[in-house]
């Protein structure tokens, strides 16, 4: 349930004098995410989605979220569009926490993306890497390789909760993936959690990218490998290469990529994958066990990692030099 803060009808209607868009039929909370307290709005004129921030995302970072969601719909691109109220402010305040209104984008996510959805995706991705260009404000990945040591030092050996010797095992593996981590790489505003779940689709059409607040600069590249690895490894966590080249050569007829992105692929996609099974073994360390929210397994993305420090070239993801 991704309800952290509730809103009542009274604080609600007088949080909406402020704005024109209309009389409200229905607000519901939405169960999807993690972060953030979301609900849908729906009045006689829209539907609409109504974000609460939680002290996870810091207030700070807000405008350069927003700035990148009306720099992308601007573009022509199909991402969430932020509200005024009417003295043309964005970022209001709610039940004592940071909000803000965004226009509703139609479509449902696939829990199993096929090829097509994969395709979708590639193409989208590199259209967000261009168009993000005009984006002014900057935001450091706070989640990127500087920080994955620091954050498994902070579990300290409650890694060996997943099995004797996990500690040894994940330095092992981040010291080699920090070794080799490339630095000068092309770079700009990346998405930085494109999971399927933050991608609508009507049939195999792409209709909208939503959930912008893990997003940052980085290099575009490690974006990509993100969505290798969460759309292109199946339930039984084979990784399906057909859904790899497509995504891929989707992404390449719209932003080709440098011979030096193509070799960093597998260790790209290793740090994807140390980034996200660090976040999920924190949280399942430290997760209380009557949370609102139960942590994800990391051991999933344990299993994806060994699967990238296996591989002996970028032919397994579909992709040569």
């Amino acid at each position: 349930m991704a309800v952290y803060t509730t809103v009542d009808d009274a604080a609600l209607a007088e949080f909406l004098t402020a704005y024109d868009v209309g009389t409200v039929l229905s607000f519901a909370g939405i169960a999807e995410g993690v972060e953030n307290s979301n609900y849908l709005l729906r009045t006689d004129q829209a539907h609409y989605i109504l974000t609460l921030y939680e002290k996870r995302t810091d207030a700070a970072d807000l405008p350069f979220f927003i700035e990148v969601m009306e720099v992308l719909a601007n573009s022509g691109l199909n991402c969430p569009l932020p509200v005024p109220a009417r003295d043309g402010s964005i970022l209001q305040e709610l039940a004592g926490r940071p909000c803000a209104i965004f226009s509703f984008l139609d479509g449902t996510w696939s829990r199993f993306p096929n090829r097509e959805k994969c395709a979708e995706l590639g193409r989208t991705l590199a259209t967000m890497h261009l168009n993000c260009a005009p984006v002014t404000r900057r935001r450091p990945n706070a989640l990127g390789p500087d920080a994955w040591q620091p954050l498994f030092d902070s579990v300290g050996d409650g890694a060996d909760v997943l099995g004797t010797g996990m500690t040894r095992q994940i330095q092992e593996r981040l010291d080699s993936i920090l070794a080799d981590w490339p630095r000068d790489l092309p770079s700009g505003v990346i998405h930085a959690d494109l999971f399927p779940n933050n991608v609508l689709f009507i049939n195999d059409k792409l209709t909208g990218v939503i959930d912008f607040y893990f997003a940052c600069d980085d290099l575009f590249a490690y974006d990509l490998a993100i969505c290798l690895n969460s759309w292109c490894f199946e339930p039984d966590g084979s990784f399906n290469l057909t859904k790899s080249r497509a995504m891929l050569r989707a992404y390449q007829s719209v932003r080709p990529l440098s011979d030096a992105e193509i070799s960093a692929i597998p260790t790209l996609a290793a740090g994807s994958a140390m980034r996200f099974f660090l976040t999920r073994l924190y949280d399942w360390i430290n997760t209380p066990d009557d949370a609102l929210v139960s942590p994800k397994d990391p051991m999933e993305y344990w299993a994806i990692l060994r699967f990238h420090q296996s591989v002996s070239g970028t032919a397994a993801y579909g992709i040569g030099i």
